[in-house]
């Protein structure tokens, strides 16, 4: 009986220990220190972010309606660019970076970032604001010259989520915005001819196939026909000049139409709505996609937005009229 009651003990003991052991190594687990930073690729390439950033300031406009829908908190960004959809532009206490006309970059000093998301109209002063914060860290997601813009877009989107922990809601938003493509592209009938247009100070804007601003890769991205096609045309943000008679001569099944006006000078008493500059032209009225109604209109906020989800509405709204022109 005494040598079974201590093999009894010695395993009691045994047990014990392990017991111990475990928990004293959950514990350890639990209290394992969280990684300071995370590592993603921007447009520099690899780069070390913070975890969990302290004062973020936002500078991309294409990030301004994402951060937004995330509850991401701001110090400061760049209010003055942001349109009115956007809900940062109703908190008194962001500090505004304004334009990126005339920034002040100084009062990043003031709000001690250590994380800075640039990109687009602010990629031109990424040196200048790391002379100004070294110790932030300064990501940039402009799309990049030679990739696919839909690629861009959702790469943005991707990092996004990353960096701010949000991975399934960037996931969500990405699988929206190629629904929104297969939609449009599966409606869009290749006879049908497209032209893209700006609207700006009551003038119309030729936004070239691939190269135009905003429209532009909405031909690639959709194997879009284009209605017309002119020479050495740029990406400027109003457009190639093109007379309405060029447009009336090309006669397009479908126009898709950017109103620049829109997004910044829709209080202006001067404005001309997108909409009243071509409906309202005797020289585009007997233009087919006039005289269907085959006008398709971004959402008014895009040159201010730009982002991934003012594409997949627009792309969405584009399927619709596909749809029901069939």
């Amino acid at each position: 009986m005494s040598q079974n009651r201590s093999i009894i003990a010695v395993s009691a003991l045994a047990a014990a220990a392990v017991a111990l052991t475990g928990c004293a190594t959950g514990t350890e687990a639990a209290e394992a220190p969280q990684a300071d930073t995370i590592t993603v690729e921007d447009n520099s390439g690899q780069i070390e972010v913070p975890a969990d950033p302290t004062s973020v300031i936002a500078l991309d406009n294409r990030s301004f309606e994402t951060l937004d829908a995330w509850g991401i908190e701001l110090s400061a960004a760049a209010v003055s660019l942001m349109p009115d959809t956007i809900g940062y532009t109703t908190d008194e206490s962001l500090i505004d970076i304004g334009n990126h006309r005339e920034p002040d970059l100084e009062q990043i000093v003031a709000v001690q970032p250590d994380l800075i998301i640039s990109g687009q109209r602010f990629s031109q002063f990424n040196e200048q604001m790391a002379e100004l914060a070294p110790d932030a860290v300064i990501v940039d997601l402009e799309p990049r010259e030679g990739e696919p813009f839909a690629d861009e877009l959702k790469r943005q989107i991707t990092v996004l989520g990353e960096i701010f922990d949000k991975q399934d809601e960037a996931s969500a938003m990405v699988a929206d915005f190629d629904a929104a493509i297969d939609r449009a592209a599966a409606a869009y009938d290749s006879a049908d001819t497209v032209m893209a247009l700006n609207a700006s100070g009551g003038e119309l804007g030729y936004l070239a196939p691939g190269v135009g601003r905003t429209l532009g890769p909405v031909f690639d991205i959709l194997a879009l026909t284009p209605a017309l096609e002119v020479a050495d045309a740029s990406d400027d943000h109003q457009g190639d000049d093109i007379s309405v008679e060029a447009v009336a001569d090309s006669n397009p099944d479908w126009i898709l139409v950017m109103d620049r006006d829109a997004a910044v000078s829709a209080d202006d008493p001067e404005y001309s709505p997108a909409a009243s500059v071509i409906e309202d032209s005797e020289a585009l009225a007997r233009v087919s996609a006039v005289e269907q109604g085959q006008i398709v209109y971004m959402p008014a906020d895009t040159y201010t937005n730009e982002g991934l989800q003012t594409y997949t509405e627009f792309f969405n709204d584009f399927a619709d009229a596909l749809e029901a022109a069939k």
